[in-house]
Formats: C-alpha cells, sequence, structure tokens
C-alpha cells in the first residue's frame, strides 16, 4: 500500500454482480462477466485512493438467454449506443471500513453515489505479487439512470423493482513498476 502505487482488478479471482427484485416478490440476480478497473494508492493505505472501474453492459449475464437480450436492448443498458458503463471514485476511512464516493454513468447519465467497502485481506500471490481483497456493496436506483423501462404486472405490482443492489468482490493486484 506504498502511497502513488498502482493496483489493477484481477478479473479472474473477481466478480461483479447485481440484485433487482422482479413482481415485487422475489430477486433475480447477474452479473458482469467483462469489467476492469484500478486502485491508485493515496498516501495513507487506501485512504484517499482513486478508483475507477468499467463494465461492458453487453457481457450481462442473468441466467436467462433472453432476459439478457432485452436487458441489453435500449429498453434498458442500450449497449450498443453505450458500449461502458463507469465509475470513477475517491476510498476514504469509515471506521474500520472504507467508502468510495464517486461518480457512476450509465447509459451517459452520470450520478454521484455511495458504496461502502470493506478490506477482505492483503496478501501475496504464489508467484510473488501483492494482492489485496475488497468486498464492496452498494444500492442505486435505475430511474436515476434513465432506465424508466417497466411494465405492471397482474397484480398491479411493477414488473422490474427499482432499487439495484451492487456488490463487487475485488481481487486486486499490484502493478509492477
Amino acid at each position: 500500500m506504498t502511497a502513488g502505487s498502482k493496483w489493477v482488478v484481477d478479473p479472474g479471482h473477481s466478480e461483479v454482480r447485481f440484485k433487482v427484485r422482479h413482481l415485487g416478490i422475489a430477486n433475480v440476480t447477474g452479473r458482469f462477466k467483462v469489467f476492469e478497473g484500478e486502485l491508485l494508492c493515496g498516501r495513507d493505505g487506501w485512504d484517499g485512493s482513486e478508483v475507477r472501474v468499467t463494465l461492458n453492459p453487453a457481457s450481462i449475464d442473468s441466467n436467462n438467454a433472453q432476459r439478457d437480450g432485452h436487458l441489453v436492448s435500449a429498453d434498458f443498458l442500450d449497449a450498443e449506443n453505450y458500449p461502458a458503463i463507469g465509475f470513477r471514485g475517491l476510498v476514504s476511512e469509515a471506521g474500520d471500513s472504507f467508502v468510495v464516493d464517486g461518480e457512476l454513468e450509465i447509459r451517459g447519465v452520470r450520478r454521484k453515489v455511495r458504496f461502502a467497502a470493506e478490506e477482505t485481506g492483503v496478501g501475496t500471490g504464489r508467484f510473488g505479487d501483492k494482492r489485496a481483497g475488497f468486498e464492496v456493496r452498494g444500492k442505486i436506483n435505475r430511474k436515476d439512470f434513465g432506465l424508466h423501462w417497466n411494465i405492471l404486472a397482474e397484480g398491479g405490482g411493477l414488473v422490474v423493482g427499482e432499487e439495484i443492489g451492487l456488490q463487487f468482490d475485488i481481487e486486486l493486484v499490484q502493478a509492477k513498476g
């Protein structure tokens, strides 16, 4: 955690997931299979670190090909016209954990968001590389990002909930040099 050191997301040991209520009765979960990110260490360890994450919306996987096709369409993520979901933020200590404040951009709409983050460990990989793990969680309202599509279910409730839970289980590798 040397000041100014760069850490990159190891996608083979990381996962980006989401959760949304379906019909007001159960959650549908999914993940983004393609993503990248980096952290530039602050002057006092993780505190003050800059974070950048990019997700490929076309890589969404909710375990249902038909639903995934709808999610990447213009009704939702419009992956053809907006090929990236981006986040830039700053890490701050919050007691014995962290918060990450920044701007999330979906479909060209930027909004300030806050995520809770917890360091899950720091150690050395089998090839001598330095590694660090984090669990990052937060919630957004999809309508804040222009994701307004919905229909009423037979019982009168909405098919797709407005609140999206986000969870990032991230393993970082310290970049060489």
